[in-house]
């Protein structure tokens, strides 16, 4: 995997309270949303996106997430192989969000 295009958790919410138009693709597997979510986010789990990707709009500005990072790390690595450009990894994943910035979250 090549370096991809990393987001912080605290950018993220910056850019999601700044009203930035996001489209978050969470990763993860669907019990692993019943954990922890973040609003609107499409659901695409890892191993349906080769087949699905084409649902996720290329113009986008997309921000892939996983748990801590490393699943949505390579799903962000295939979009850019796809010819998407406008695409980062929640770095830490939602992990890493629920530890730095929504304490209410739960972290697995």
């Amino acid at each position: 995997m090549n370096e991809v295009p990393v987001i912080s958790p605290v950018e993220l919410r910056s850019e999601l309270d700044a009203g930035v138009d996001l489209l978050l693709v969470d990763v993860r597997e669907p019990d692993e949303l019943e954990i922890s979510v973040l609003p609107n986010v499409v659901h695409i789990p890892m191993d349906d996106l080769a087949s699905r990707f084409e649902e996720i709009p290329k113009d986008a500005n997309i921000v892939m997430i996983c748990r801590t990072g490393n699943r949505s790390g390579k799903t962000t690595d295939f979009l850019l192989q796809q010819g998407y450009t406008n695409v980062r990894n929640l770095a830490t994943g939602m992990n890493g969000y629920a530890t730095t910035v929504d304490y209410t979250m739960k972290t697995y």
